[in-house]
């Protein structure tokens, strides 16, 4: 039997020589035209933007996080809003993570550990008094106010389900790239268990609530810097969803690339998970949006990106232009009224001068946050757009070789 998804995948063009291709992928609140990026909207909200400005800056799908909106407002409130789409007023395709990331990287004592960089194998400390992982789901202290919380496979799919998101994720064991290869290997085979019964709840929350749109459960391939991890982990995976099409009738509609991820060998390891998928199979890679490591993302075979990082460095006055990132607190932007940058596809960009947004910054005025996040989530959904029209006219890797040429011109924070 042929696994019931209420996601599908067109495969369109592809770049010579690696996985890299455009598609469509078809959900039942609109298309997403891929390569795309997903701007991160963790309390149904992309911080400081509106569906409007979201529209505006080219967005095609948001994301929202399981964990947050599991603790505020609550999952319940949602679900009577028919959906974080019309909670937030956003009528296009919407996803949801499981919240995983949230309540591992909670365990680790130093927030550094959750990195791209790595540093050598080793255990790492990770503190009991606020998360309690077991192979039946985790205990954990919200950030809010310490309330002690559960999340189980079957809780994480119960909570996306109220969410209502298109697309959900299978709950997931976080690792870092400090944990070494024993560690590595439990938590692979833990979030194969845990993938096996995010099926189950799947289906049974898909027939009990038939009123609802339908969702797409899409698996979650961990494994680190292992190509062995990596490539076995997503072998299971694909398998499981094909029991689950025989045993449940429904099985995963794409694969989530996540985890530890070493940012020097980006594509070399996203390309390892992707050599072992079907080419129908949506690929969607979690926490990315450097324009480096988007095209090598890209030639890896992603389809669809999420990240936090445009609107995050925007409220620290850092903005995404053609030639690298900018700091516009530097005091070199005060009587600087020239365009943030000429060439910048959002027209905010051409029209606020340095001087302004310095101004803004240090001010403390909340346009500031508003005008950088606008820009830099247009930024980065004007690059897909163009990785899309390059791939089509066969121009890739012209386009690349410039566009990267160009942003490191000015290098990061500076003119």
């Amino acid at each position: 039997m042929t696994p019931a998804v209420d996601t599908s995948f067109v495969p369109g063009e592809a770049i010579p020589g690696n996985l890299g291709r455009t598609g469509e992928l078809i959900t039942p609140h609109g298309s997403v035209a891929t390569p795309a990026f997903t701007p991160v909207g963790t309390l149904a909200t992309v911080k400081s933007l509106t569906p409007e400005h979201l529209a505006e800056a080219g967005s095609q799908a948001v994301l929202a996080n399981a964990y947050h909106l599991y603790l505020q407002p609550g999952p319940g409130v949602v679900d009577e809003a028919g959906g974080v789409g019309s909670f937030m007023r956003w009528s296009g395709p919407t996803f949801t993570d499981s919240g995983g990331f949230q309540v591992m990287s909670l365990a680790t004592r130093s927030r550094k550990v959750i990195d791209m960089e790595g540093g050598g194998d080793r255990a790492v400390a990770r503190d009991a008094d606020r998360v309690r992982i077991d192979d039946d789901g985790v205990t954990f202290r919200s950030h809010r106010d310490g309330t002690l919380h559960r999340f189980t496979p079957e809780i994480s799919i119960a909570v996306q389900h109220q969410l209502g998101a298109d697309v959900m994720f299978a709950f997931d064991e976080l690792t870092t790239l400090h944990d070494d290869l024993a560690h590595q290997t439990r938590a692979v085979e833990r979030t194969e268990r845990w993938a096996w019964r995010c099926l189950v709840e799947h289906a049974r929350q898909t027939d009990s609530r038939a009123d609802r749109p339908r969702q797409s459960l899409w698996a979650v391939v961990q494994g680190a810097n292992h190509e062995r991890l990596r490539r076995s982990a997503t072998r299971g995976l694909l398998a499981l969803g094909r029991r689950a099409g025989d045993d449940l009738g429904r099985g995963f509609g794409g694969v989530g690339i996540g985890g530890a991820i070493e940012k020097a060998r980006l594509g070399e390891i996203v390309a390892w998970c992707c050599e072992e998928l079907p080419e129908d199979m949506p690929r969607h890679l979690l926490g990315i949006s450097e324009p480096e490591d988007i095209f090598a993302g890209v030639e890896a075979g992603a389809d669809t990106f999420d990240c936090v990082a445009p609107t995050r460095i925007a409220r620290h006055a850092q903005i995404l232009t053609s030639r690298g990132r900018v700091r516009l607190t530097n005091a070199r932007f005060r009587h600087d009224h020239r365009p943030l940058d000429a060439d910048h596809p959002c027209e905010w960009a051409r029209a606020y001068s340095r001087a302004y947004l310095h101004h803004l910054f240090k001010a403390g005025e909340m346009l500031g946050l508003v005008i950088a996040s606008m820009i830099n989530v247009s930024f980065v959904n004007h690059l897909m757009a163009e990785i899309r029209a390059a791939i089509t006219a066969g121009t890739y890797p012209e386009f690349k070789r410039e566009v990267l040429t160009r942003y490191a011109e000015g290098g990061s924070d500076r003119d």
